[in-house]
């Protein structure tokens, strides 16, 4: 009878415990789904932006991608043409408890020239054009003030395109990921890799890029 008595309590004991830290587990599950935000950006080549922002710790994923045209589900080789109204871009899904969006837009400002009309560098048309689509309400007051503190480090007028998010087209899988997976590739070595040297040095003590 002792030992059953025993053996009963454990079990209530355990069950107990289990309980506990399921509600722990659900509450910080819970909590850390409050924290997870996204917004979509254009800033020329997505291949550049990509690079960038998944080496941000706090930001979970960087998906090459178009936005803001006028069909849908676009191929490249489509808005490449300038006609389907797309921009390139990168969704980013980033835990606001570890980089908040004005962090992710000094980025975003410091790394593309958000001053010229649908082109960036060698790259010339409006699928490259500078762009910021906003998720949710919250988000647009703090672009306003992100691009107030940019105007200040940028002589010629910030043409950033700003609008409510409708739609995201994941890119074809060969852009995914191409700069971490062609490295030694020409477009790579003379245009991504410079940018994200100038972007480590600059940020290297605002951000924990190690």
């Amino acid at each position: 009878m002792l030992f059953c008595a025993m053996t009963k309590n454990a079990v209530t004991a355990a069950c107990t415990l289990f309980f506990a830290m399921c509600t722990a587990s659900m509450h910080a599950q819970s909590t850390m789904d409050k924290s997870i935000e996204t917004i979509t950006l254009g800033a020329g080549c997505f291949w550049c932006v990509e690079a960038i922002f998944e080496s941000i710790p706090g930001v979970l994923s960087a998906e090459s991608g178009y936005s803001g045209g006028h069909i849908k589900n676009p191929a490249y080789r489509e808005v490449c043409t300038g006609r389907t109204g797309h921009a390139e871009v990168v969704q980013l899904t980033y835990d606001a408890a570890k980089v908040d969006l004005a962090m992710i837009l000094k980025v975003f400002f410091a790394t593309h020239d958000p001053t010229t009309l649908n082109r960036q560098g060698a790259d010339v048309g409006t699928q490259y054009r500078s762009a910021i689509y906003i998720h949710q309400d919250g988000q647009r007051p703090v672009v306003e003030r992100a691009i107030e503190l940019a105007q200040e480090e940028w002589p010629q007028p910030i043409v950033t395109e700003i609008a409510n998010f409708e739609a995201f087209y994941p890119a074809e899988d060969y852009h995914q990921a191409y700069y971490e997976l062609n490295k030694e590739a020409p477009y790579c070595r003379a245009v991504i890799a410079p940018k994200m040297a100038k972007f480590q040095k600059e940020f290297k003590g605002v951000i924990d890029l190690d």
